[in-house]
């Protein structure tokens, strides 16, 4: 028996019906499972029936014998052997998937609680399958993060964003039963920053669910993340965490922007505010938020040469509000932009915004990239047009870059500015013959500036 599992635990590629249907033939489940509990010297022998099984339950025949053994699959999720409750548990996520019959799990949440990691991994994966079938969501698990160690409530709380992830309806449920509340709860409850940094982490993965911005805003979380980026007392990281947590969320909350737009007097936190800022700015309705109360900042940090760090994050930052990957944002949200980066060139030494775009471009490539990447964005105003095209040094650098890293981003600015050259008044101007000419060969010659077309050298071939 130990030889054939083997062999089949650790044949390539996925087995075939008929060849688990051959082993079964010569190893009935029976045997099998009477062998897992016997006692043996072999070294891998519990490990290796396992993997076996596993293999055999993921195929339709397997899975098919599966509601014959409902009696051993309990016993073995009430096994002493860790991988024998992970293999009860991942049978369950088998039966599941190719017989579509619906399991109460109260066994599989004490895992989670009580279980080592490998085991609380595979009842957590099992949960999340359950939840998946409409008939299983009305059978909400209950709160056992209150009776549980601090590393079993991170793992129930984890469970929580998984569920939440599967789909609208499910998260629905999430939200409905309460157990959402239960991240805020712990995070309200501790001041151990290693609970509250976990719990933020968790928040973060919320985020990336599509459906997030339909149920979290109408918890508390807002106010939550406020107080957090907003204290004095709360650590750096911490703070920091919140900030990029808050660059995920709503870009429709005016009192998140608010917050992180006060911690942009924080040092520490500086960058990762603008960076959260660009990331709201990122939409069009984030961007008519933020161009109100928060954006002055990145404006001006963006072109203030004293802070590498803060001006190469405040570039980026306005590349995405001035909408480079998006069209551009309603008429008060765009005088605002154009007033703002009025303002800050008049209360610089450049006076003018083409003289603020220059300077940029005269820095080093990482700077030039943001920068190739704002104008981009901002050639599409005809002002940001007009800024470009008064500065002759801005076509000449734009039209012929050589640091590698800034290569392609300078072409896709070239592209747009002759894009909106073309589209504009200016084309038709013979002052600007020369720089519309300019902006076509450099389009022309792709982002690796290929001057000269390749053309094939003919020699006579030496004789062999």
């Amino acid at each position: 028996l130990f030889d054939s599992a083997f062999e089949f635990a650790h044949y390539p590629g996925p087995q075939g019906e008929a060849s688990v249907k051959e082993f079964l033939d010569r190893f009935p489940l029976p045997v099998i499972f009477n062998a897992l509990q016997t006692e043996t010297d072999i070294p891998g022998f519990e490990s290796t029936l396992v993997t076996c099984l596993e293999r055999v339950f993921k195929t339709k025949y397997g899975a098919s014998l599966i509601p014959q053994y409902m009696a051993v699959l309990q016993a073995g999720l009430k096994a002493d052997s860790a991988v024998v409750k992970s293999l009860a548990c991942k049978t369950v996520s088998c039966l599941l998937e190719n017989v579509h019959l619906v399991v109460i799990y109260p066994l599989l949440l004490e895992y989670i609680i009580k279980s080592d990691d490998e085991v609380a991994h595979a009842a957590s994966e099992t949960i999340k399958s359950l939840a998946r079938f409409p008939d299983a969501m009305s059978v909400i698990f209950p709160n056992l993060a209150a009776r549980s160690s601090s590393l079993a409530r991170v793992r129930v709380l984890s469970l929580i964003v998984k569920l939440f992830s599967i789909s609208p309806d499910v998260a629905s449920a999430v939200k409905k039963s309460g157990l959402l509340n239960l991240l805020e709860a712990e995070m309200k409850g501790t001041k151990d920053t290693l609970v509250i940094l976990n719990v933020l982490e968790l928040y973060y993965e919320v985020m990336e669910v599509e459906h997030s911005s339909e149920f979290v805003p109408q918890t508390s979380l807002i106010q939550l993340l406020c107080s957090i980026i907003s204290g004095t007392a709360m650590e750096p990281y911490v703070k920091l965490r919140a900030i990029m947590i808050s660059g995920r969320l709503l870009s429709r909350v005016k009192a998140l922007i608010s917050a992180i737009d006060g911690s942009l007097n924080d040092t520490d936190a500086q960058e990762a505010a603008l960076d959260a800022i660009g990331q709201i700015g990122s939409s069009t309705k984030g961007a008519s938020l933020v161009l109100a109360p928060a954006a002055r900042h990145v404006v001006s940090s963006a072109f203030d040469r004293n802070a590498h760090g803060r001006q190469l994050a405040a570039l980026h930052a306005l590349a995405y509000i001035a909408g480079e990957t998006r069209a551009k944002v309603d008429e008060k949200a765009e005088e605002s932009l154009r007033c703002l980066i009025y303002d800050v060139a008049a209360q610089s030494t450049k006076l003018t915004p083409s003289g603020l775009f220059l300077s940029v471009l005269q820095q080093s490539s990482e700077i030039r990239l943001a920068g190739y990447r704002t104008l981009a964005a901002l050639v599409a105003r005809p002002w940001g047009l007009m800024e470009i095209l008064s500065k002759e040094e801005i076509i000449n650098i734009v039209t012929d870059e050589t640091a590698k890293i800034a290569m392609e981003a300078r072409y896709n600015c070239c592209k747009s500015i002759h894009e909106a050259f073309l589209s504009s008044s200016f084309v038709d101007d013979p002052r600007r013959l020369k720089t519309g000419e300019k902006l076509q060969e450099a389009v022309r010659s792709g982002p690796y500036m290929s001057k000269k077309e390749a053309i094939p050298e003919v020699m006579m071939a030496e004789g062999f």
